[in-house]
């Protein structure tokens, strides 16, 4: 079968800033251009609605396996890799995030979690399905129209608070048995450090801005979400590193300074223990620069 007869109409782009296409093939995957084949980052938003089969990857190079219908929203910045899938059917949509309410876009990038993943029942899939399809046939009308992209852009909106609805409501069910002000405090220690982990690497730093003790931060954290601060702050800076070491040329001692390392040897000891192989070896085994795979930045 070639590519020509795979049916599928792939990110098909007819307004500046929002690509959509339906997935109904299991070649997809081997059916994708460059631009999105392999692991990649966008500095926009990736939304993928798996209706059907299975699929399994990594997003921010943590694993994700999804076997049921799902929606899957990446964040402009996130690394995606889809690496395998078996029977799979759906829809993918790329937009700019200038397209979408701020406000709704807060509450994902804001949340606990850092991966979005939503599961689906038939009646959401069913309603995400008809968004897509009615997104879809407005993006790749031919006819003018005066209203046409006010019209994309409240569609988009509506597949965006779609996700946020459902999103918000699975992390309130997971997060109900503790308190609004411990959610809160995890959730304004998770974006002081993704502005921060550059330069504040102890918990203490950031305790000092929250002005709480160190040890109700870090009893917070841990009840909430599982892990230590110490052990996010550092997830926080090895993703970066784990980032730039795929996606850039700077050497590992580069890296190092750019992440607030004044040591770097101290850099490659923490990141091999943690990670499991040294900076030079992760780069090396996962690619070194690749840099067809860097941002492809939708046209503003």
């Amino acid at each position: 079968m070639t590519n020509q007869e795979i049916e599928i109409r792939h990110l098909q782009h007819r307004m500046t800033g929002i690509e959509i296409g339906q997935v109904s093939e299991e070649a997809y995957f081997d059916a994708m251009s460059d631009r999105v084949r392999g692991p990649h980052r966008h500095d926009h938003y990736f939304c993928f609605l798996l209706e059907g089969g299975s699929m399994g990857g990594s997003i921010d190079f943590q694993d994700v396996d999804i076997n049921q219908p799902a929606l899957l929203l990446s964040c402009p910045g996130q690394v995606h890799d889809f690496r395998h899938a078996e029977k799979v059917t759906g829809w993918a949509v790329a937009f700019d995030a200038k397209y979408i309410d701020q406000s709704a876009r807060v509450v994902i990038e804001n949340s606990i979690a850092n991966i979005a993943i939503i599961l689906l029942n038939d009646a959401d899939k069913e309603w995400f399905v008809r968004i897509f399809q009615l997104l879809s046939a407005a993006v790749n009308e031919e006819k003018p129209a005066q209203f046409r992209q006010q019209l994309i852009q409240s569609l988009l909106n509506s597949l965006f608070y779609g996700v946020v609805n459902i999103f918000q409501y699975q992390e309130n069910e997971r997060i109900q048995a503790v308190s609004s002000r411990s959610v809160d405090i995890v959730k304004n220690f998770n974006l002081l450090v993704k502005a921060n982990f550059h330069t504040l690497k102890k918990p203490a730093d950031y305790a000092a801005q929250m002005n709480i003790t160190v040890s109700y931060l870090n009893d917070t954290v841990k009840s909430i979400t599982g892990f230590s601060s110490t052990w996010l702050i550092k997830q926080e800076v090895l993703r970066e590193a784990q980032r730039l070491l795929f996606y850039t040329t700077k050497s590992v001692k580069e890296i190092a300074f750019q992440l607030g390392f004044e040591d770097h040897k101290y850099f490659i000891r923490l990141f091999s223990k943690t990670i499991g192989t040294s900076p030079a070896s992760f780069r090396k085994t996962r690619g070194a620069g690749k840099q067809k795979h860097a941002s492809a930045a939708l046209k503003a």
